[in-house]
């Protein structure tokens, strides 16, 4: 198996080494680690990610701006003000110059590829780019069309109503953009104890958040004091809720916020390779790269609110370019939900708890209050 790249291990590291080519705002947060594709199809990437990766050294000097990028033998110069590179100590001609935006550096991303070995591969429908180099291999999040601006806002809700066989729904949506240089996420749990149960308005105010939904199914109708969760639950790379065997999706996210939903056979491995920084176990599946596909039975569900039922619902959704919808809605049951999603935009999602724990915060307030406490939520933060 290959090495999985840990991302941010040399990230404070680099905040001293690689100084922006055009000032900042001290205060701002560095932009998320991500391949940018422009409006030509031209690739870059940024440059404090390559800074440790498979050996390969980057430096920007602090006169006159020049950039070296090295390792073993190999060397690329970029010189602002000069056109093309230097490659090895000869002059060859780059097609793009670097650049800066949001105090992160990109250089040209198959110059850099080509010269020192690295292997690209893209995958559409997660809109994303591995990069192997020998034993590492690295997945970032591909940004298209245009960097996100200091003041775009980093999450919006809004009220929308769709139809759906004949019937309309209206929902209640957060939607976060997770290429955002100030959002963040976590899996929270009630109490921060496993079997607790918590208000999700309350979960979310001590926990600073903007935005909050449900997460996970619960013991809920016990009696006892503890409350039981039911699936993975992963906060900060940390374990907080193992769940061998459960084949329920699992909603998931590194370090850069590059989130995906993956089935539940096969989460243990990948929580293992040490990318996955939170996770939240609910399913069933509603979307697949933009098409309904339910597989209830297959991910173990029985119980007939979700084979056949209809009820509050809760639900997230990932988008192709990176934002995650948080969305709730009355009366449906899943194959109705499924539909709801894909007219909300998303491409991959998935169902979470509902009835009396559907519940969605957005702003201090309840835009979906839920009908009892419930084990744990995922939220939403900005720095």
């Amino acid at each position: 198996m290959k090495k999985m790249f840990v991302l941010f291990t040399a990230f404070c590291l680099l905040a001293v080494l690689l100084p922006p080519l055009q000032s900042s705002a001290a205060a701002a947060p560095p932009a998320k680690l991500a391949v940018y594709v422009d409006k030509e199809n031209h690739s870059f990437i940024p440059l404090r990610f390559l800074n440790g990766f498979a050996g390969i050294q980057s430096i920007v000097a602090t006169a006159g701006g020049q950039i070296r990028i090295t390792r073993d033998d190999s060397s690329i110069i970029f010189t602002p003000g000069t056109a093309g590179a230097s490659v090895n100590g000869k002059t060859v001609a780059a097609g793009q110059r670097p650049f800066s935006e949001n105090g992160t550096t990109y250089v040209p991303l198959s110059l850099i590829s080509q010269t020192l070995g690295i292997q690209l591969q893209w995958n559409k429908d997660a809109a994303s780019l591995s990069l192997t180099s020998g034993s590492e291999t690295a997945t970032l999040p591909v940004q298209n069309g245009a960097l996100i601006r200091t003041g775009t806002p980093a999450v919006i809700s809004g009220s929308h109503t769709y139809k759906v066989g004949g019937r309309s729904f209206t929902v209640q949506m957060v939607t976060v953009s997770l290429l955002h240089p100030s959002v963040k996420l976590d899996a929270v749990l009630a109490g921060n104890t496993v079997g607790k149960t918590e208000a999700l308005a309350s979960i979310a105010k001590r926990s600073n958040a903007v935005a909050a939904i449900n997460g996970t199914f619960f013991d809920a109708y016990t009696s006892a004091a503890y409350k039981a969760p039911y699936g993975y639950i992963v906060s900060g790379g940390n374990m907080l809720k193992d769940s061998p065997a459960d084949k329920r999706t699992v909603f998931a996210y590194d370090g850069n916020l590059l989130a995906e939903l993956i089935p539940g056979s096969e989460f243990r491995d990948r929580f293992n390779t040490g990318s996955i920084q939170g996770a939240l176990q609910a399913g069933p599946r509603l979307l697949v790269n933009g098409k309904v596909s339910l597989n209830v039975l297959a991910e173990g569900f029985k119980d007939p609110k979700i084979l056949t039922g209809g009820g509050a619902r809760s639900a997230l959704g990932l988008t192709l370019d990176h934002k995650l919808i948080l969305l709730t809605s009355g009366g449906a049951t899943i194959p109705q939900l499924a539909q709801i999603m894909k007219q909300a935009g998303a491409y991959q999602a998935m169902n979470l708890d509902g009835g009396a724990s559907s519940g969605l915060y957005y702003n201090g307030k309840y835009l979906t209050a839920p009908g009892r406490l419930i084990s744990n939520a995922l939220v939403v933060q900005t720095k």
